[in-house]
């Protein structure tokens, strides 16, 4: 496929960007070596290295030793897990996973949380530890699970060179947290809704260099949110990156989403919500390159799979979209551009620019926008009110080639056990990773 004549390499070195959206220092604020001067190794509490043994009162044990700084370790091996854990209130220590865990127990809440952690680290030095949900079991019988990972009100950590395999449900969520960085993950799920990659709501966290592969969020953010930079994501065959589902008091601000690439999703990203109130402000959605995906650029205000919440309407302003390239599925049946606000609350200083995207099926494109106001593409550019537009293009864009990631999935399993990848080195067209895998 030919490059477009964009280079993506020199929109890559944008260092402004990432002090403009972050409002500080993230990930932990001591080493990794100073919390491996006491090592809690969960063989030394109870484990035992078998996909039929129970890890979980182990790493809780461990845990409840080491939480006042020290390392959490699970050796290479695997490791059934029946029972939950929950680690609270610890400073200063880290989850070492060089093992891999295998979900065995069936009860609903998350299998692990870290929960009023500062100063943490969650990774595995070999870059090969996971947590195999095993969701398909529940997925069969058109059941869910427990959620993977979720931290909570965690702040000045990290996570990390981990993979996430299958989750019954959502595999990770943070809750309320700040300070965070995220990178160097796989996540690979099934192929169908609700088995969310990664959701978050807090503010000053940084999310990159990351796979997601389920049929649900990519990477989510929900309310409340501020200062956020998500960047070098491959949406491999997912439901795509989302700021949503926005209700009553909507606070999304200050958010970067560059360098995503979306394959044979929902969408490139969707902005979503259904009456509420609040706001959406201040955010950069740039650099982004799609093939194969249903709906592309879609802000959609009125979106039918979310009941209605009260208010008028989420207030969405002063939004940029730029550099968006490759091609959609069908663009007369799903608009590449669609943005749909309500007449109560018109969405406001919107740009769209440098927008190139193409059809693979037919030879046309639509933009539709209702209520939206600013400059590109179908916006309205007058007075702010009731505003309805439809363009079709009819003529390939100049600049809509755009490279494909490799190893884009052609099918996802739902009632099949899903292998667990290894991490990938590469997460956006000629994108370097801020750093090497810890196993390499």
């Amino acid at each position: 496929m030919k490059l477009s004549s964009f280079s993506y390499i020199a929109a890559l070195l944008l260092p402004s960007l990432v002090a403009a959206q972050l409002s500080g220092p993230v990930g932990p604020t001591t080493t990794r070596d100073s919390k491996r001067n006491k090592v809690c190794n969960v063989l030394n509490y109870g484990g035992i290295a078998s996909k039929t043994s129970d890890i979980g009162p182990a790493i809780q044990s461990a845990y409840a030793a080491c939480k006042s700084g020290g390392t959490v370790y699970v050796p290479p091996g695997d490791y059934g897990m029946s029972t939950w854990v929950s680690m609270s209130g610890g400073t200063g220590w880290a989850f070492q996973l060089d093992g891999v865990i295998y979900r065995t127990g069936t009860a609903g809440g998350n299998m692990i949380v870290v929960d009023k952690a500062t100063d943490f680290e969650f990774y595995s030095s070999t870059s090969k530890g996971a947590i195999q949900g095993n969701g398909y079991i529940f997925h069969a019988d058109n059941k869910y699970g427990p959620r993977i990972i979720r931290f909570v009100q965690t702040k000045n950590f990290s996570i990390h060179d981990v993979i996430l395999v299958d989750a019954p449900a959502f595999h990770f969520v943070m809750d309320t947290c700040s300070n965070g960085e995220v990178y160097n993950m796989i996540i690979r799920g099934g192929n169908r809704g609700g088995l969310d990659g990664i959701d978050i709501w807090g503010s000053n966290i940084h999310v990159h260099d990351v796979e997601v592969s389920n049929k649900d969020e990519c990477v989510d953010i929900k309310s409340p949110s501020s200062n956020m930079l998500i960047e070098n994501i491959n949406c491999n065959w997912s439901g795509g990156c989302a700021i949503g589902s926005l209700g009553e008091n909507a606070a999304i601000s200050n958010i970067i989403y560059r360098n995503i690439y979306t394959w044979q999703s929902n969408q490139m990203f969707m902005l979503k919500s259904n009456g509420g109130s609040g706001s959406v402000t201040n955010c950069q959605f740039l650099n982004f390159i799609g093939h194969s995906n249903a709906y592309s650029l879609n802000l959609n205000a009125y979106w039918s799979s979310q009941t209605v919440a009260a208010g008028s309407g989420v207030a969405y302003k002063n939004l940029t979209f730029s550099n968006w390239k490759g091609t959609c599925a069908n663009g007369a049946q799903r608009a590449p551009i669609q943005v749909l606000c309500p007449s109560a609350v018109p969405c406001t200083d919107i740009t769209i620019k440098d927008f190139a995207m193409w059809t693979e099926t037919g030879s046309t494109a639509l933009y539709k926008c209702e209520n939206a106001f600013g400059n590109g593409a179908c916006l309205g550019t007058g007075k702010v009110g009731a505003y309805a537009s439809t363009i079709t293009i009819k003529s390939q864009p100049t600049g809509y080639s755009a490279p494909p990631m490799p190893n884009r999935l052609s099918t996802l399993a739902i009632t099949a056990s899903v292998p667990i990848p290894t991490i990938p080195t590469t997460f956006f067209p000629a994108a370097k990773p801020a750093s090497t895998l810890l196993g390499r």
